[in-house]
């Protein structure tokens, strides 16, 4: 049994198969690289440091290690730190609006980010020894994919997601002969104005023909 093929409304646009085959291979390059991203976060932030279990403490305190940072930290230690935190939630901001479906917009990016950063960070003070769980991290890194979202985010996630359709070549239109001329096969067109002369002039002859 052949399965009949349901045929296209009339003046529905079709889809540019070449842009939907890029855009498959750009999602899921951004999946692979969210991939790489997650197995390089998961080094730098779940592997164990016992040099540091009696020297790190959980914040629980917006603002607490930043203010650690700038008291007790050199100005370069201070800015490795923060803004290594901001590097990590960067690629969050670009690359979930690639993946994300189309209707995703910034308030799910963003929490969709502050949700895995919160579950990593919960995971450090949890089962990785000499890390533990703070708050600022969460701040910097949001902040990072913030960053990462307004800078190339947005502009990547309606690039990909737009839809693109095959142009088609307008159907021409069925010319028709002219008001004035006869149509092909008809006879000729009778002129009403001639024949109520013709007629008047008629009358008038037999009229002439029968005064003495």
């Amino acid at each position: 049994m052949t399965a009949e093929r349901t045929p296209v409304a009339e003046g529905e646009p079709r889809p540019l198969w070449s842009w939907v085959l890029l855009r498959t291979a750009l999602i899921l390059l951004a999946f692979l690289v969210l991939i790489g991203f997650s197995v390089v976060l998961a080094k730098l932030t779940l592997v164990p440091s016992p040099a540091s279990e009696g020297l790190v403490h959980s914040n629980l305190k917006p603002g607490a290690s930043l203010r650690q940072y700038a008291q007790d930290y050199t100005f370069l230690a201070a800015c490795k730190q923060v803004g290594g935190n901001i590097l990590l939630g960067v690629p969050f901001g670009v690359l979930l609006p690639i993946l994300g479906p189309r209707r995703w917009r910034f308030v799910r990016m963003l929490l969709a980010t502050v949700v895995v950063i919160v579950l990593v960070e919960l995971a450090q003070g949890a089962i990785v020894t000499g890390r533990t769980f703070d708050v600022d991290d969460v701040i910097m890194n949001t902040t990072g994919a913030l960053l990462g979202y307004l800078v190339l985010g947005k502009w990547l996630g309606r690039v990909v997601h737009r839809r693109r359709y095959r142009e088609e070549a307008p159907v021409a239109e069925e010319a028709r002969p002219p008001l004035d001329e006869p149509e092909t096969g008809a006879g000729p067109r009778r002129s009403w104005g001639r024949g109520l002369t013709a007629r008047y002039r008629s009358r008038d002859g037999r009229a002439d023909a029968r005064t003495p």
